[in-house]
Parts: C-alpha cells; structure tokens; sequence
C-alpha cells in the first residue's frame, strides 16, 4: 500500500480534486484569508472588478488608492449589520456606488447579459484554512463564493480510526464560535462534519448545544449512505451537493433566515436560525421541478415524506420553484401556483422564506375572505396563493373555466383535520341511545372519510385537467391515493414520486419510534400479573397499586378509566419531568363523552389533584344522561379553538378524544396513548404517530392497546415503517438473566456503579462541571475493561471468560431495553436493577463503535436532566453518601434535603403559583435552575457583578437573561408563553432571577 492511502490527507485531496477539475472551483490559500475580517479580500475585489468594471472604476474614483481597503471595511461593516446571506443577495452600497456579492443563474435565457453575470461567480475551495489570530489551528476544507465563506468542512478518514463523530466533537471543543468566520449568520453559514460514509451539518457552532442534522442520501429507506461501487459513500456531497451549480443554487434559492420575535418588559429579543436544507429536501424540490419544467402542466406528483421531514419548508422552497419555472423555450410553466393548507404556521413560513428570495412584498396571496377574493386571485394570476381546503372544490371549479392558464396545485395534508372540519358537513348529529346504536351510526356518517378522500373524490369528479398539475405531500398515502396521484413504475404500478420514509426519520432521530413500547391490554394483564407475583422483585406499595388490575376485566368503562388513571400517575406522569401527556382514543363520539363522565367521576372520588381531563370531539351528542344534546365545549368549559393551548399548559393532562386530533395534531408532551377503538390501515399509523413528536427529555412512547392486537398493528405501519418490532411478551425474570451474563464479562463493578449513581440522583439541580467530569471516571475504567475483551468468539480473554465485545453490547442492549420497557408497565422497586441500568445507559454510549451499524446518540444535557428529575420523582431511590441504599414510601426521594434547601429549591415555583395561580410544579423548576446556571457562567456578567451595584448590573443581566431565555424556551414553553404574554409575571422571575445572579456571583 502506498504511504499515507489511508489517511485525512489522502481524503482531502481527492474532494478538492474534483471541485478543481470538474466541480467548477478554483484552488483558494489560506495566505489569502484576512483572519481578523474573517473573509478573502483580494478575492472579493477581483469578483467585483471583473463582474462590475463599471461601479469599480467609479469607486475608484472616490476612494482613489484607498478603493480595495474601504470597499472591504464597507462590505464588512453591511455585513456585521445585516448578514451574510441578506448582503450576498442583495448586494451594498458604498459612497451611493451599488455592487452585487453574488449573481444566481437566470430563470430563463430571455437575458444574456445576466447568464454572462453569473459566470464572474468566484467559488474557491482552500485546504487547510488557518482562521485564528494566533494561527495555530486551521479548518480541513474551506468552501467560498466570491471571497466570502459560505461553508466549512472537518473530514475524518476511518481508515487512520476516526469517525464523523470525532469531526463533530471537533466544532464542539475545539473551535471557537468567536472566531470571525464562525460568528453566527455573520461568515460561513453552513458546517459540515464528513467521513467517508455519513455526513452532518449545522449552521450555528454553539459548543454543547450544537445541533448537527444528518445530509445522508438513505440506505434501503434507513439512515446513512448506500455503498458505492465507484468511491466513497459521501462522494455525492462534493460531486451533486457543492458542485458549483448546485451550490450557488442552494445559496440563492435554499438558505433562508427563519426569525421569531419575542418582547418581555420592553426587552425585545428575536431568535434567529439558518435554514439550510436537508438532503431530501433539496433533492425533493429539484427532482420535481426539473420533471415539471420537462413535461408541463398536467401531472400529478406525490411526494411521501415522513413526519419530522421538514415538509413546510420543503412546501415554502417548491412554491417558489414552481412560481418562477421556465420551459425551454422561456414560457413559464405555471402561471400561479395555490397552495392548500390549514397552518397558519406554514403561511407566515411561506411569507417570510419567498420574500428573502423575492425582495417584495406581494409575491404570497393569502386568502382569508370569501370565494370572490379566491377568484379574483386565480383569474389575475397571482403568484402564489394561500388558501384552505374548504374552498378546494371551487378552486377546481375555476381553474376549469380558464384553460388558457396553467396551474400547480401544492396540497399540504398533514393537517387537514384537526378537528374534522374539512368533513363536517359529511357527518349527521348522532342521536344514539346506547353505545352499540352509537357506533352503527357513526360508521356511516363519513367519519373515517379524511381530506385525503375528500380532495382525491373531488378532481375525480371533474376528471383530468391538463392544465393543472398537483403536488401532494403526505406521511401516509391510502391505496386509492397513490392510483390517483402516483408515479407509474418500470413494473406499471403506481407509487410516490419521492419518499423519505418513516424508517429513515426514526433512524435519523427525527421522530420516536412509537411501537417500542406498544402494548394490548392482554400482554399488560399477564405482565402486572409476574411483577405482582414474582417473588425476585421487591413488592412494594407503588407495586401493588398496579397489580390490583389483574383483577379486572376491562369490559366497561370504569374498570378500563381505573386502569388508565392510575397507569398515568404511577408511570407516565413523571416522564419528561413531571409533564408527559396521555390521550384516549375512544370509539364513538358517546364513548368519548362516556369517558370524560367516567375519569372526572374517578379523579373526584380519589382526590386527586394532579389529573384533569379534557374532551374532544365534534357537534352534539345526544343520549340518555343528555336527551338536549352535550357539546364538547359545554363539557370543556372553554371554546373549541383554545383546547391545543390548553392542553399544552400544565393544568390539563389526557385528552380524551373521538376521531379529533387523531391527524395533524403536533403536541411534543404527548407520550402515552390508551386505544379503546378498532384501529387498521392509514388510521391507525396516522393515530399513532400523535406521539412521534420529540422534545427535550422525551425518550420514549407508550401505548396501551385494549381493542387490537399487535400483529394487526404490524401490518398497517408496514407499508410506511420498514424495520419494526411489537414486543408482545417480556418475562421479568429475563432482566435476572441479562444480570447475570453482563456480570460474567466483569467490566463493570459495583462499586464504580454505586459512586456513578450517588452522584447522578444526588439532588434535581443542574450537574456542575466537575460532577461531569466525575461521572466520567466513574465510566471509563469499564470500558477500559471492555477493550480487554476478544472481539472474535475464537478467543478468550485475560479473565478466563468467553464474553465477546459483541456479545457484551448486545446483552447490555437487551437488558436496557427491556427495563425501559418493563418500567412502563409498572414502577420497580429493585434499586439494583435501577442502578445498573442507569449506569449501562451511559456506559454504552462510551464504548467504542464496532460496526457501520453500531449507532448511538448522546443524550443531550436536557433530557439527562429530565431523566434525572423523573428518577428523583419515583420516591423509590434513595442515595447516600456512604454507598447505602434503602427505601422510602414517601416524602422527597432522591436525596434528604433539609427543610430550608427544599424551600429555597423550590421557591420561585411557590411565589409564582401563589401569584398568578399557575399551576407549575417542582418539575418546572428545572427550567429556572438551568437559566441561573447559565448566567452564573457568563463571563461578561461575572465581571460586571464584581464591579458593579445591583442597580447598574441590571443592564447587562436584561440582555443576557433575555438571549438564554429564548434559546431554552424549548424546554418549557408553558412558562416561556407566559413570561411573554404576562408582563407581570415575566418582571416578577426576572426580578427574581437578577437577585438570584448577583447573591452568587458576588458570593
């Protein structure tokens, strides 16, 4: 083997050799790069004395010598004001002299002067980049247009035993995010982190907190990359992604500034991001419009992308797209493209991404009036325009009456009945008297009829429209839809014109996988059954609270509400630190209303506090308890518009539900999910999938199952849901197995355990610098251990044992997963099995990786945070000091706090309670003690607290509070919503907050 073959080096030189000889770059050095400016003037002014001689010469005439110096300190100071993408696309001003940073590839060729222009483009690629003052650590790969940096590359070779994960780790800890050329939005907009299999990017270094989303192309509908015959898996990224074409196209027509404001007493702050797209969003839009400019108008596309695919903004880049598409010949393709939608999310979205392209107002048409404004924008041509799936027939209708205009239709279904609405005048008002007529009726009333049916009914019924082309973006297309919108295959049956699929989002972390823990109510019985009666397992109080159900038989409502109710508070309640949700799927409107009778009459006759319900569903249900009819706003209290936010606050926490928000519903919180209802096909995944949602802390779903079984569920994700597994049947006893076999490799000791978990539950406060650096050294002598360990069955290792590497991962797998899983049946009590699955959670994560497929993700500060809380929360883990473990039935588990720590804890959560009367609860104070974390490290205000009285050092803090406020709000958006809409109570936690700061930092 030649020397060096195997290294970074070898891998560098075989990107930049293509971007030189056939990507269209030329070879950039880093002698070139100003470090302090964070840019290549001699570049910049070349593009700009080559593409505008005319603005240079008079440029040159005001500034004289001086023009180069002064025209950078210019483009730099516009840039520090506006942005890097803002001044590429629209260019700056100097001394009333206009220059263009960037000139993007015409439309159409009806302009020669401008497809000259866009040839000047200068896009350099520099190795080995040294971007810091001191010049001592420099960048693999630099990718600039026109002088400026746009993206910057780390790439690993595992040939020399490093992975994307180590390029990633490099952004983290080794560079500087003060660095001019990695200042947000202000230098390189985009970071990308390569081996030669998988890539990742971000568009903000944020050290721990930075957020790398995958850019794989997806490998048998799963993550990473297929194997290629001709090189390296990632060789698409520089040979499609950054060839120059593609690469000033994605700066000009993909890149975008998603900007939120925020105001909290008179401090307004926006948080910004940098959208740069995903792989299959990029590939989704062009494929389509290079097939639409192909064949015209008259075709239907369906495009199946998974939820978590980022399908609004996917929405957003294709309505532009379509709205600017010329044929060859110059004419456009569409004359207005409509888009059809429910969200008021993805109509701002579209406001605000086009008109960063467009630099107009004007170009979105929203429709919010009548039928007349919705004509009069189809006949006049309007671009693009918004409108709602109610006036879906009337849309057809005109475009009929005006064949000489072509049309593309994009349908965003995703959320096309949050409540029904778009089927209403399908369904009768029941008038059932019992729960068996109640159902007969209803499955007559169109109710398992959805907007998908609706739209597909509707163009049928008109028949082709050769000048109307239909985009439709679905997670879950029916049969019938994929006939009528489906692309013929080589095989002559229809299918979708792009996937991203289920498989790929879980497998990228995208969305949870919601059959994990999926459970009919038979496998429940039997498993509460063992626990109860398993003599291994410690049997205590919270044991038997739930081994009481074996007992019942869930043939009525009430048995099945006493299940439901106390599963919620025994298990799902203290998931995502103390704020999980639960819904209740119900058979009929009836049933629904049944219930919300049934769980209010429980919770009451308990005295519960921490249990309320909510009702959803749709026009008036009249029975025997209600011959006038109920509504669910009567049995809710508020409008039917406020239930979203109203479940989302901490006062509510199952929902119950009949056929409502079974599609379209977005809450994160959403964890457990009890089914009393026969569920098949499309319903069924979609219903499920309420819980994909991820948040901060969430790690798993759980759904109880009384009206399915499990292979029935099998089969309807199948065809949307590649790689899936039900667990219908764990013995507990198997966790004593596993034990048992994770002790014979002897790697991991007790004692190391024991020191790990003291210091894990030791208090709900935030882990401090050194705790993490201790919890590490807790860990890795074990997988010092595990090194020692034979990789191959055929040797034994230094121990006498025949435990492989392999073989040790994988029953720590086995033993992790089915505690998690066993937990959601019922609490345990066996702090030993507890200890040791907190410690492998994390031991796991440090082994080395074996295998392409030997894939982990590290749990991010939040959600070990949130484990932490809930663990703390069970009142079941006590741990001291001294390494001594016992039990406690009540009181403050997780450690013994005085009196005065607990109330000093949990103050602020009391002060605001007692106030506002809000509802948060010790949960919550985990939000607030993170902020105060945060604020105590910042260095600016270290310094301005020593030097300052409290009365100054407000200035400073207001700002710094507002900006680690905003980048939490994630976290806790019921608290976030009401610093921002209640003044008050925003001033009082600032208040409160400010002295907290100063004490400490002046202690």
């Amino acid at each position: 083997m030649a020397k060096g073959i195997h290294t970074e080096l070898t891998f560098e030189q075989a990107i930049e050799a293509f971007l030189l000889e056939q990507g269209g770059y030329v070879k950039g050095n880093s002698s070139d790069f100003d470090v302090k400016q964070g840019l290549f003037p001699l570049y910049i002014t070349e593009f700009l004395k080559l593409s505008q001689p005319k603005a240079w010469a008079k440029i040159e005439s005001i500034h004289k010598d001086e023009a180069e110096k002064k025209v950078i300190l210019r483009l730099v100071k516009e840039i520090d004001l506006r942005g890097a993408l803002d001044v590429i696309r629209k260019g700056f001003t100097d001394y009333g002299v206009k220059f263009q940073m960037a000139y993007f590839k015409p439309e159409s060729s009806l302009n020669p002067e401008a497809e000259e222009q866009y040839k000047t483009n200068h896009l350099s690629v520099t190795r080995q980049l040294y971007y810091e003052r001191d010049g001592k650590n420099s960048l693999d790969m630099v990718l600039s247009l026109n002088g400026l940096p746009i993206a910057t590359i780390e790439l690993k070779n595992q040939f020399s035993g490093q992975t994307v994960e180590n390029a990633k780790k490099q952004y983290v800890y080794d560079r500087e995010s003060g660095e001019p050329i990695f200042q947000f939005k202000k230098r390189a907009l985009v970071h990308f982190a390569v081996d030669t299999d998988e890539a990742f990017m971000t568009t903000k270094l944020d050290g721990k907190k930075t957020r790398y989303l995958p850019f794989n192309l997806g490998y048998q509908n799963g993550a990473g990359n297929p194997p290629n015959p001709t090189g390296y898996r990632t060789s698409y990224l520089w040979e499609q992604v950054w060839a120059r074409d593609s690469f000033i196209d994605i700066i000009g027509k993909f890149l975008h500034l998603s900007v939120e404001e925020f105001e909290l007493n008179g401090v307004k702050k926006k948080k910004e991001a940098i959208i740069f797209p995903r792989f299959h969003q990029m590939q989704v839009v062009r494929k389509v419009t290079s097939d639409a400019r192909l064949n015209g108008a008259g075709h239907n596309y369906l495009i199946q992308h998974s939820a978590g695919s980022g399908k609004s903004n996917s929405i957003a880049w294709l309505s532009y797209r379509l709205s600017s598409l010329h044929d060859d010949s110059n004419n456009r393709i569409f004359d207005s493209v409509i888009v059809i939608t429910d969200r008021k999310v993805l109509d701002s979205q579209l406001q605000q991404t086009i008109f960063q392209f467009e630099h107009k107002d004007g170009v979105v048409q929203k429709i919010d009036k009548d039928s007349t404004q919705l004509a009069t924008a189809i006949s006049t041509g309007s671009n693009i325009i918004i409108t709602t799936l109610q006036k879906f027939p009337f849309i057809l209708d005109k475009i009929g009456e005006i064949p000489a205009r072509k049309y593309a239709v994009i349908i965003d279904e995703a959320h096309s009945s949050q409540g029904g609405e778009a089927t209403k005048k399908m369904k009768e008002v029941l008038s059932a008297k019992s729960l068996e007529d109640a159902e007969k009726d209803e499955a007559y009333t169109g109710l398992e009829e959805d907007a998908e049916d609706e739209i597909r009914k509707s163009m049928l019924a008109r028949g082709k429209q050769t000048n109307l082309s239909f985009f439709a973006f679905t997670a879950t297309p029916k049969p019938k839809t994929i006939e009528v919108f489906g692309t013929k295959s080589s095989n002559g049956k229809p299918q979708p014109f792009h996937l991203y699929s289920m498989k790929q989002a879980i497998e990228e972390g995208f969305i949870l996988d919601v059959l994990k823990n999926y459970t009919t109510y038979k496998t429940y019985f039997k498993l509460s059954k063992e626990i109860e009666e398993d003599p291994k397992v410690n049997r205590k109080k919270a044991a038997r609270a739930i081994g009481r159900f074996m007992s019942l038989h869930p043939h009525n409502l009430a048995q099945k509400t006493e299940v439901m109710v106390e599963h919620f508070r025994q298990i799902v309640a203290k998931k995502i630190g103390g704020k999980a949700k639960a819904m209740v799927v119900s058979s009929s409107r009836l049933h629904a209303v049944r219930y919300k009778e049934e769980f209010d009459k429980y919770i009451k006759e308990k005295g519960y506090q921490d249990v309320k319900t909510i009702v959803a569903f749709s026009g008036k249900v009249i029975y025997a308890n209600a011959p006038e009819g109920v509504t669910e706003v009567e049995l809710n209290g508020f409008a039917e518009k406020e239930l979203p936010k109203k479940f989302a606050s901490d006062g509510y926490q199952l929902l119950l539900v009949a056929d409502k928000y079974q599609t379209g519903f977005d809450q994160p919180l959403l964890h457990t999910m009890y089914v009393d209802k026969k569920l098949s096909g499309v319903k069924a995944v979609q219903t499920l999938s309420r819980l994909n949602r991820m948040c901060a802390g969430k790690n798993d779903t759980f759904v109880l199952d009384f009206a399915n079984e499990t292979d029935e569920i099998l089969e309807s994700f199948q065809p949307y849901y590649e790689l899936t597994s039900i667990q219908e049947n764990s013995d507990p006893n198997y966790l004593y197995d596993l034990k048992a076999e994770i002790d014979k490799a002897q790697v991991i000791w007790e004692s190391e355990v024991n020191n790990f978990c003291n210091l894990y539950f030791k208090s709900a406060k935030s882990l401090t610098v050194s705790d993490q650096g201790k919890l590490n050294a807790y860990i890795d002598p074990a997988v010092e251990r595990f090194k020692q360990l034979p990789e191959e069955n055929s040797e034994k290792n230094t121990v006498g044992t025949e435990v492989t590497q392999e073989d040790f991962k994988n029953t720590l797998q086995s033993f992790n997963r089915t505690y998690s899983f066993l937990t959601q049946i019922m609490p345990f009590s066996d702090v030993d099995l507890e200890k040791l699955f907190t410690y492998t959670r994390f031991l796991y994560k440090k082994l080395p990786r074996t295998a392409q497929n030997d894939k982990f993700k590290l749990g991010d500060e939040v959600s070990l945070e949130y484990y932490r809380l809930q663990k703390i929360a069970d009142h079941s883990i006590v741990m001291e000091s001294q390494s001594v473990y016992e039990l406690r039935g009540g009181g403050d588990a997780g450690i013994r706090l005085s009196k005065e720590d607990e109330a000093n804890l949990s103050e602020i959560i009391e002060v605001l309670n007692k106030k506002f009367q809000t509802e948060f609860n010790t949960a919550d104070k985990l939000f607030f003690d993170q902020i105060e974390e945060d604020m105590v490290l910042d260095q600016k205000l270290i310094e301005q607290a020593k030097n300052n009285p409290i009365e100054n050092f407000k200035f400073g803090f207001d700002d710094v509070f507002m900006d680690i406020l905003i980048s939490r709000m994630e976290q806790n958006q019921d608290i976030f919503g009401k610093m921002m809409d209640d003044k008050d109570f925003g001033g009082l936690v600032k208040g409160y907050m400010l002295k907290k700061v100063y004490q400490r930092l002046n202690a």
